[in-house]
């Protein structure tokens, strides 16, 4: 007997998003502290493990509403979506390059490539691996199931 899908698209997107953002916040925090003990760069203000946790999340809740909105309401929302994102993390990492964070022209380069690496591993996940696990039907039964 088959299994009958009682999932609606919001739900999907949503704990689809929330799955990516728990994974991404993970490589986020390798990411961080490989990048941390590689280049010994000290300052931990802006980008830590309790913003990592917190705001990555919140972001991925966030992106699930969007990727539902733009997929129920658009005919091609699922290109439209991963456009936007793709040139969103384009933005982002450009605008990284005119961030100037200390006067320490080191910590600077140092920053720039933490908040870079951050946002393509965000981008990345976003543009690409939501769209791809929300039409994947063993995603669908094993994890949100």
């Amino acid at each position: 007997m088959e299994k009958e899908n009682y999932m609606s698209p919001l739900f999907k997107s949503i704990m689809t998003s929330l799955f990516v953002g728990i994974v991404a916040t993970i490589i986020c925090l390798f990411f961080n502290a490989i990048y941390r003990s590689q280049s010994d760069y000290p300052l931990a203000d802006i980008i830590n493990v309790s913003s990592l946790i917190f705001v990555v999340n919140l972001l991925f809740l966030v992106i699930g509403f969007l990727h539902y909105f733009l997929t129920k309401f658009i005919r091609a929302g699922e290109l439209v979506y991963i456009i936007l994102f793709a040139a969103l993390t384009l933005y982002c990492l450009w605008g990284t390059a005119h961030v100037h964070r200390s006067d320490n022209a080191a910590f600077n380069s140092q920053f720039k490539g933490l908040m870079g690496g951050v946002i393509l591993i965000i981008g990345i996940l976003a543009a690409g691996i939501i769209p791809l696990l929300f039409h994947n039907r063993k995603f669908e039964e094993g994890i949100l199931g």
